[in-house]
């Protein structure tokens, strides 16, 4: 644990304003949600004595706060590589790799990116979750942004409940889509794999708009933005509406390669064995300039391969239903 120690005389700008919304102001690198906390347990004392959260506070108060910050002392600093698209003095933004985990759990304990970040930056370990903002699945690649202080972690953690940050993806599903749309369906955990998700009228709001990239015999490749971040929203998503992604070993089911498919793409197809989903870019507004930051990060090679094989395979779909068509005229 590390203290914190601050004191502070109420200005007459924040008088009779109440003491948790005057003590966000005066630490605005502390959430809100911490700060109440603080004041709950008694840490804030305002003319020596502890007041509660919605009391007010008074010009000429002497206001004092002694607290702990919890450290990051049970993950390790792990010396893993990282992608850096962009980095200053606030925020790293990420691209992560499909196959790598973004916090340790139950199933893996390191080798995590918390690890790689804690090794590559170890004043992380003063931030929570080493200053990770929000997380992509184990086997989506792409952009994740992180906090290197704690009021951008603050500042981006409200941006990001807010749904300030935008994130933009793409995906490689399973049918033809004809066109874009938004599926507004609530997503909650599943009732009987609990570590799965599914759309359930008991889950919370979740909204996705998708739109149509390029189509080919039996795929569709799209661009998603999510409106709301629930756990596996894009994949739990397109799967509801009958169009999985391609790999995903989860909410992919049972489902049929199309009849004219090429040995090359359906061997690939085969071997594909997580979800052709990929973060690809993110737009945020910077915790301290204010600036509009967007980063982009191109395909990983798995999804490049694949789009080149869905493209060579209609090629030579339709250019053996042409010869077809000119035999059967011929013919006639």
């Amino acid at each position: 644990m590390e203290q914190i120690k601050h004191s502070f005389v109420i200005p007459e700008s924040l008088s009779n304003m109440r003491l948790d919304q005057a003590l966000h102001i005066l630490l605005p690198e502390y959430s809100r949600g911490k700060i109440q906390e603080w004041i709950k347990s008694g840490f804030v004392t305002v003319n020596g004595k502890i007041l509660k959260q919605r009391d007010k506070v008074k010009e000429g108060q002497e206001l004092n706060i002694c607290a702990n910050i919890e450290i990051q002392e049970t993950a390790k600093a792990q010396a893993i590589a990282l992608n850096i698209v962009y980095e200053d003095e606030e925020i790293l933004i990420i691209n992560k790799p499909a196959g790598l985990v973004v916090h340790p759990g139950a199933g893996q304990k390191d080798n995590t990116l918390l690890n790689a970040l804690l090794y590559y930056l170890p004043s992380l370990a003063t931030i929570p979750r080493a200053g990770i903002v929000h997380r992509i699945d184990k086997d989506t690649s792409g952009l994740l942004v992180i906090a290197k202080t704690l009021s951008a972690h603050t500042k981006l953690i409200e941006d990001m409940q807010e749904h300030k940050i935008k994130r933009e993806y793409e995906a490689i599903v399973y049918g033809t889509l004809t066109s874009g749309g938004t599926l507004e369906a609530p997503i909650g955990r599943h009732k009987i794999k609990r570590t799965a998700m599914a759309v359930t009228d008991s889950g919370k709001e979740a909204v996705t708009h998708y739109r149509i990239i390029e189509r080919f015999n039996g795929f569709t490749h799209i661009k998603v933005n999510l409106e709301t971040g629930r756990t596996h929203q894009i994949r739990v998503h397109m799967a509801h509406i009958y169009h999985p992604i391609v790999g995903d070993q989860t909410y992919g089911g049972r489902v049929k390669i199309p009849k004219d498919t090429g040995e090359k793409l359906r061997n690939y197809l085969q071997h594909f064995k997580r979800q052709a989903l990929h973060a690809k870019k993110i737009s945020l507004t910077h915790p301290k300039t204010g600036q509009i930051i967007t980063a982009e990060a191109p395909l990983p090679d798995d999804m490049a391969m694949l789009l080149h094989l869905l493209r060579t395979n209609a090629h030579d779909v339709t250019h053996n239903q042409k010869s077809a068509q000119r035999r059967t005229f011929l013919r006639e």
